[in-house]
């Protein structure tokens, strides 16, 4: 996936500067600070769901490995799909 780049207003750089030395590195970081959280997150949902799986022979050791086994199941939602059934209500 490539993000979107996005222009920094004049202001918008400014106010950044007074607090960050390397603007890009923060963005870089943040981003990497939230990909690290979401994968515990979702780790931490599933790996209980997967243990109390009776069709569940072997849950992958690699975190990488094993989120491409979650994602495959009939059970997995993103959350855009969530969100559109929560929206949608009890069906």
């Amino acid at each position: 996936m490539d993000i979107k780049k996005r222009t920094l207003t004049t202001t918008e750089e400014t106010v950044l500067k007074n607090d960050l030395v390397d603007i890009q590195d923060w963005v870089d970081q943040a981003i990497l600070g939230k990909v690290n959280s979401c994968k515990l997150r979702m780790l931490d949902t599933w790996r209980p769901i997967l243990t109390a799986d009776d069709s569940v022979e072997s849950i992958p050791a690699n975190d990488d490995k094993l989120i491409a086994l979650i994602i495959t199941r009939d059970d997995y939602k993103n959350a855009t799909v969530r969100l559109e059934e929560s929206k949608a209500g009890p069906g």
